[in-house]
């Protein structure tokens, strides 16, 4: 045997016609839930501002001459 067949031969036994499709759906499935779990963290920020009205209405009216009230930087 030569050189040539024998790396004929161990090409031949390496190589696989398996479906390339079906060995990276385990990439997609944990992209999905990555993102739906950064999509769960976005959503639960929703509304934050206003669930608590009536402390943020006490903060600015106890603050409200602390407001420069010129343009900018002045």
């Amino acid at each position: 045997m030569t050189l040539a067949t024998i790396i004929a031969l161990a090409a031949e036994e390496t190589e696989s016609h398996g479906n390339v499709a079906l060995e990276t759906v385990g990439y997609g499935i944990v992209a999905l839930v990555v993102f739906a779990g950064l999509a769960l963290v976005t959503v639960s920020y929703r509304n934050v501002a206003n669930r608590h009205s009536r402390k943020a209405d006490a903060y600015a009216r106890a603050h409200a001459n602390d407001v420069q009230r010129a343009g900018h930087g002045h």
